[in-house]
């Protein structure tokens, strides 16, 4: 079965943390890597390491995110794989809560998915070949206590992906959403010592998302649950 090949990836939403093990893996794969956030600084040594190009964009705006692939497109090449991995969380009471915080909340965890995939789709198709991943949490499908507002958001993400992958999987497009049901490990948020693997290692979950890139078309996952042991289903 052939495996589908993918050259140009741009990551929005680019941080220290999945982003940063997803550049790693993809550059290793020999795909070129586009980076995009609201600030570029913090990315300086991720580029360094890997070759990639970072972008500064507010992914809320549609000017701006129509900007970005312009630029993707002149400076690497049209993005053939996308990966939307911003989000915005306001918490607090839900009478307390302020309504713009919530609009932020949502414009930024939904609306900029719309956004991107919208750009990416548009050049996905003329070739009927392309990937859109959005990376989904514990809120996609269910919503805690003093935090509705990024459930919110993630739980319209997730009906996006739903909706896209209904639409363009026939068109060749892979649509795929994943859930990350637990706490990310990170330098300042280690394994409990008597707890291990307690918490998602993001080079495991990176290697999750390779692995459903790599889905011939005929047996495509439209969407993907990850947790580690300590969770409750």
């Amino acid at each position: 079965m052939e495996k589908p090949k993918y050259k140009n990836a741009l990551i929005v939403g680019a941080g220290e943390g999945l982003s940063a093990s997803l550049t790693r893996l993809l550059a290793r794969e020999g795909i070129r890597v586009a980076l995009a956030a609201r600030k570029i600084e913090k990315l300086g040594a991720l580029c360094g390491e890997t070759s990639a190009r970072a972008f500064a964009c507010n992914a809320a705006d549609a000017d701006e995110v129509e900007r970005l692939f312009g630029l993707v497109e002149r400076e690497i090449g049209t993005p053939d794989l996308v990966v939307y991995n911003a989000s915005g969380r306001a918490r607090g009471p839900f009478v307390e809560l302020v309504p713009a915080d919530v609009a932020n909340t949502i414009a930024v965890s939904a609306y900029g998915g719309f956004l991107v995939a919208q750009q990416a789709a548009k050049r996905m198709l003329p070739n009927r070949h392309g990937a859109i991943l959005f990376t989904g949490a514990s809120a996609s499908v269910k919503g805690y206590a003093q935090s509705a507002p990024f459930a919110m958001g993630k739980f319209a993400l997730r009906g996006l992906a739903q909706s896209m992958a209904r639409e363009l999987s026939p068109q060749g497009i892979h649509v795929a959403h994943f859930v990350i049901d637990g706490g990310i490990r990170s330098a300042n948020r280690p394994d409990p010592a008597d707890r291990p693997d307690s918490m998602l290692d993001p080079d495991a979950i990176a290697l999750s998302y390779w692995n459903v890139l790599q889905q011939p078309r005929s047996a495509w996952s439209w969407e993907l649950e990850l947790r580690p042991w300590v969770e409750k289903f």
